[in-house]
């Protein structure tokens, strides 16, 4: 689904270049948008998040140590967006939204019974500088990357119940860093940017079981969240 959502957005900012650039199009939509010292809008869009572990190394007689294969699915994103523009080609951008995502995992070398499905809600806050290319015609390529946290509602951190009884926990607080790009396509009525990023945890999102062996969290040194976002922005 991600590759497809990725080829599916390239090849919409392809066809709209080569409209521009083979059409003779010379009206330009909303062609003072870009001077606005502050702009405003809302973005939708799709997310796919991952896990990745970082293991401890034990040695061999630590039987219950465990590697985990992830299982990723897509879910969805919705939020608003504040716009300063700084100067001509560089933005700086605060994105507040909600993530919606579901994902689970599981011990490879154990049986079904080790299987963890876990569903998130973020409320997650980006602070983006978005370097933008010149304008051509209606349609203008960017780059953009910065830092951002989230509050997982979902995370069970104070839950005094751990995976032996069924609760598997994360943090609740989380901070990333993200790099992405995509093109502002101007409408005759509004601008629209179709964007992908990537979105990386920088800090261990784990939260111990009470048990040190425990197949869950006895061999993990580290688990951070990743994920992919396709937001498309309406100004």
């Amino acid at each position: 689904m991600k590759k497809i959502l990725t080829i599916a957005l390239v090849a919409f900012g392809i066809q709209a270049a080569q409209a521009q650039l083979f059409s003779g199009e010379s009206i330009l939509n909303n062609e003072n948008f870009d001077q606005q010292r502050w702009s405003w809008g809302y973005f939708l869009g799709l997310n796919s998040y991952d896990f990745n572990f970082d293991y401890k190394n034990y040695s061999s007689n630590y039987v219950t140590g465990q590697d985990f294969r992830v299982e990723k699915r897509v879910g969805f994103n919705v939020g608003l967006i504040g716009n300063l523009r700084l100067t001509n080609n560089l933005d700086l951008r605060l994105e507040p939204g909600v993530s919606f995502n579901t994902r689970g995992f599981q011990a490879i070398k154990a049986d079904a019974g080790t299987y963890r499905e876990v569903s998130a809600t973020y409320v997650h806050i980006p602070l983006l500088v978005k370097f933008n290319a010149n304008r051509l015609n209606n349609f203008r390529p960017f780059v953009e990357g910065g830092l951002s946290t989230s509050i997982n509602l979902s995370s069970n951190q104070d839950n005094p119940d751990d995976n032996s009884a069924g609760q598997f926990r994360m943090t609740t607080n989380s901070y990333y860093y993200e790099i992405g790009f995509g093109i502002d396509l101007y409408l005759y009525y509004f601008k629209l940017s179709p964007s992908i990023r990537g979105v990386f945890a920088l800090n261990d999102e784990l939260i111990r079981d009470a048990d040190p062996n425990s197949i869950y969290t006895g061999n993990v040194d580290k688990m951070m969240s990743r994920a992919i976002f396709i937001n498309f922005v309406f100004q």
